[in-house]
Protein backbone atom coordinates (compact mmCIF):
# COMPACT_ATOMS: atom_id res chain seq x y z
CA UNK A 1 0.00 0.00 0.00
CA UNK A 2 1.68 3.90 -0.91
CA UNK A 3 1.58 6.62 1.74
CA UNK A 4 -0.26 9.46 -0.19
CA UNK A 5 1.97 11.75 1.47
CA UNK A 6 5.15 10.07 0.04
CA UNK A 7 3.65 9.43 -3.05
CA UNK A 8 6.06 10.87 -6.27
CA UNK A 9 3.96 13.78 -7.66
CA UNK A 10 3.47 12.18 -11.29
CA UNK A 11 5.13 14.77 -13.72
CA UNK A 12 3.53 14.65 -17.17
CA UNK A 13 4.08 16.54 -20.83
CA UNK A 14 1.23 17.15 -23.13
CA UNK A 15 1.31 18.59 -26.48
CA UNK A 16 -1.33 21.34 -26.83
CA UNK A 17 -1.81 22.12 -31.15
CA UNK A 18 -4.50 24.85 -30.07
CA UNK A 19 -1.97 26.69 -28.47
CA UNK A 20 1.72 25.63 -30.28
CA UNK A 21 3.35 24.73 -27.35
CA UNK A 22 3.88 21.65 -24.85
CA UNK A 23 2.84 21.94 -21.04
CA UNK A 24 3.98 20.25 -18.34
CA UNK A 25 1.90 19.37 -15.51
CA UNK A 26 3.00 18.58 -11.45
CA UNK A 27 -0.23 16.05 -10.75
CA UNK A 28 -2.72 18.20 -12.07
CA UNK A 29 -1.42 21.62 -11.94
CA UNK A 30 0.19 23.38 -15.33
CA UNK A 31 3.48 23.94 -14.25
CA UNK A 32 4.86 25.37 -17.24
CA UNK A 33 5.11 25.60 -20.92
CA UNK A 34 7.29 25.53 -24.34
CA UNK A 35 6.03 27.21 -27.10
CA UNK A 36 6.87 26.44 -30.72
CA UNK A 37 5.98 27.73 -33.80
CA UNK A 38 5.94 25.31 -37.23
CA UNK A 39 7.32 25.20 -40.70
CA UNK A 40 6.82 23.39 -43.38
CA UNK A 41 8.55 19.87 -41.49
CA UNK A 42 10.58 21.95 -38.90
CA UNK A 43 9.30 22.94 -35.11
CA UNK A 44 10.80 25.73 -33.77
CA UNK A 45 11.46 26.25 -29.82
CA UNK A 46 10.53 30.12 -29.04
CA UNK A 47 9.98 30.49 -25.42
CA UNK A 48 9.68 28.16 -22.00
CA UNK A 49 8.73 28.66 -19.07
CA UNK A 50 8.53 27.30 -15.43
CA UNK A 51 5.99 28.67 -13.06
CA UNK A 52 8.45 29.78 -10.07
CA UNK A 53 6.20 27.79 -7.62
CA UNK A 54 7.50 24.93 -9.61
CA UNK A 55 11.42 25.68 -9.74
CA UNK A 56 13.79 23.08 -8.64
CA UNK A 57 11.48 19.79 -9.65
CA UNK A 58 13.36 18.92 -12.72
CA UNK A 59 10.44 19.90 -14.78
CA UNK A 60 12.28 21.78 -17.52
CA UNK A 61 14.26 19.00 -18.49
CA UNK A 62 11.43 17.11 -18.09
CA UNK A 63 9.83 19.39 -20.40
CA UNK A 64 12.36 19.58 -23.13
CA UNK A 65 12.96 15.64 -23.41
CA UNK A 66 9.17 14.72 -23.67
CA UNK A 67 9.08 17.92 -26.29
CA UNK A 68 12.08 16.94 -28.26
CA UNK A 69 10.99 13.25 -28.04
CA UNK A 70 7.67 14.09 -29.43
CA UNK A 71 8.61 16.80 -32.26
CA UNK A 72 11.22 13.41 -33.40
CA UNK A 73 8.56 11.13 -33.56
CA UNK A 74 6.34 12.99 -35.62
CA UNK A 75 9.55 13.16 -38.37
CA UNK A 76 10.37 16.58 -37.79
CA UNK A 77 13.08 18.36 -37.46
CA UNK A 78 14.36 20.52 -34.55
CA UNK A 79 14.87 24.20 -34.29
CA UNK A 80 15.59 26.12 -30.81
CA UNK A 81 15.56 29.51 -30.91
CA UNK A 82 14.59 29.18 -27.32
CA UNK A 83 17.79 29.59 -24.91
CA UNK A 84 16.75 26.88 -22.73
CA UNK A 85 16.01 24.14 -24.93
CA UNK A 86 19.15 24.92 -26.96
CA UNK A 87 20.96 24.78 -23.95
CA UNK A 88 19.25 21.27 -22.88
CA UNK A 89 20.24 20.11 -26.78
CA UNK A 90 23.73 20.88 -26.38
CA UNK A 91 24.06 18.82 -23.19
CA UNK A 92 22.37 15.86 -25.14
CA UNK A 93 24.11 15.00 -28.28
CA UNK A 94 22.13 11.97 -28.87
CA UNK A 95 19.62 14.28 -30.76
CA UNK A 96 21.66 15.91 -32.56
CA UNK A 97 20.46 14.13 -36.08
CA UNK A 98 17.59 15.68 -35.62
CA UNK A 99 18.58 19.31 -35.24
CA UNK A 100 19.06 21.97 -37.37
CA UNK A 101 22.64 23.74 -37.11
CA UNK A 102 23.88 20.46 -35.80
CA UNK A 103 22.94 16.93 -37.57
CA UNK A 104 20.73 18.83 -40.40
CA UNK A 105 22.32 21.67 -42.54
CA UNK A 106 19.80 25.18 -42.79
Amino acid sequence: MTDATTAEPQRRVVRNADKNRYDVFLDDELAGFAEYVERDNDTDFVHTEIDDAFAGKGLGKVLAREAVEDVIARGRTITAHCQFIRGWLDKHPQYDAHVVGKGITP
